[in-house]
């Protein structure tokens, strides 16, 4: 049996309709029948994949049967209606070759809510770097070759300085990973999932959250310790992101060998050395070539700048970009620190003990995401 599904009140309907006549660009407005149709009825084998507050389904919509993603908020959620009204706002809003583009939404004052996505065929990014059923495919295919993981790179990285820099206010992702980014049938990148995205007021000025929402080993340590938002906060994680790239690794696996386990952490020494640990650090599925050593330089120094623990010495997006390219030569190390409203940009290198470490993995282990309330102190 179905469960029983709370309606919308009176007030949270009339606020959705009102937010979606605002919307900036013309969405289409799906009837639930159509999504009930379009999924066939929620069938289980239509399920792309799951998050905390949520489900997506794969479906086709229209007279040509366009393959979209169907987003259905947990409407017994309390803050669905606040969490729906936001990612609507800001993915309408977004236009790139790098973002998966919103087609349109379903307010229904019964069933719920429904944010209705253009469907990517590609797979994620996460099932092509860590499935070992893909990596090692039907015809024996290695994976992703390096020049794949290149342009996943630089295709992600121009998406996140479009959030940041490209819009006519910024916007923080707040859960960047390899399970959200997409790839298409040619492998172009495209980031993916705003149920977690926010505004700020500009590049570089943070902001307190009360409670840390995002994925476990994509968090960035002021964000993840004090609950200080910024565009700084995505760089990190994409720095781990280009971890991944580099090395096949995930960020945390317990079955590694003792202080391996932290992908961050067992990377960062080596990091240091540059071009003299590509051997240790590059996937073993992969070759180092005269053609990609300059590119896999590239990564390792972009990497590096991303995952430094000083908020305040993290470069920006645009800067990594030029990393990535070879156009200019990491400075990060040198970046003058700032402060606002007497938060404290420094934060020391992060020293775990064993015990933390084992907490940490037994989280990430059981696939803890995110946690509760999104009310925001802007430090002002």
């Amino acid at each position: 049996m179905r469960r029983e599904l709370k309606s919308l009140n009176g007030r949270e309907f009339s606020l959705l309709r009102g937010v979606s006549l605002q919307l900036q660009i013309p969405l289409v407005r799906f009837s639930y029948s159509e999504i009930l149709a379009a999924t066939n009825n929620f069938s289980k084998g239509r399920v792309l994949g799951r998050g905390a507050l949520s489900f997506v389904f794969r479906g086709k919509v229209g007279l040509l049967r366009t393959a979209v993603a169907i987003k259905r908020l947990d409407k017994e959620d309390k803050e669905a209606s606040k969490a729906f009204c936001r990612e609507l706002m800001i993915a309408s809003s977004l236009y790139h070759s790098n973002i998966v583009p919103l087609v349109g939404f379903c307010i229904d004052p019964e069933e719920g809510l429904f944010l209705v996505y253009k469907y990517v065929s590609g797979g994620s990014l996460e099932r092509h770097l860590h499935d070992k059923k893909v990596k090692g495919g039907v015809k024996g295919s290695p994976g992703l070759s390096w020049s794949v993981r290149y342009k996943v790179a630089l295709g992600i990285a121009q998406a996140i300085a479009y959030l940041h820099n490209g819009t006519e206010r910024c916007v923080v992702h707040r859960d960047i990973k390899p399970s959200n980014i997409l790839l298409s049938s040619k492998k172009v990148p495209k980031l993916c999932d705003f149920g977690l995205a926010t505004w700020t007021s500009a590049p570089s000025v943070p902001f307190l959250c009360k409670t840390v929402k995002g994925t476990f080993g994509y968090l960035a340590p002021e964000y993840f310790q004090h609950g200080k938002i910024s565009d700084k906060t995505d760089v990190y994680a994409f720095g781990v992101v280009l971890l991944e790239l580099i090395t096949g690794r995930k960020p945390f696996e317990a079955t590694r060998p003792p202080g391996e386990e932290n992908l961050v952490l067992w990377a960062k020494p080596l990091l240091q050395k540059g071009k003299g640990a590509i051997e240790e650090l590059l996937d073993p599925q992969l070759q180092c070539t005269l053609r990609n050593t300059t590119q896999i330089i590239q990564m390792i120094q972009a990497a590096t700048a991303c995952v430094s623990n000083e908020e305040s010495r993290r470069p920006g997006i645009d800067e990594i970009i030029g990393i990535l390219r070879g156009e200019e030569q990491p400075i990060y190390s040198n970046r003058k620190k700032s402060n606002f409203s007497g938060i404290i940009d420094c934060y020391p290198q992060l020293q775990r003990t064993k015990s933390e470490m084992n907490s940490h993995l037994a989280l990430a282990m059981l696939g803890v995401s995110e946690f509760e309330d999104d009310d925001h102190l802007y430090c002002r």
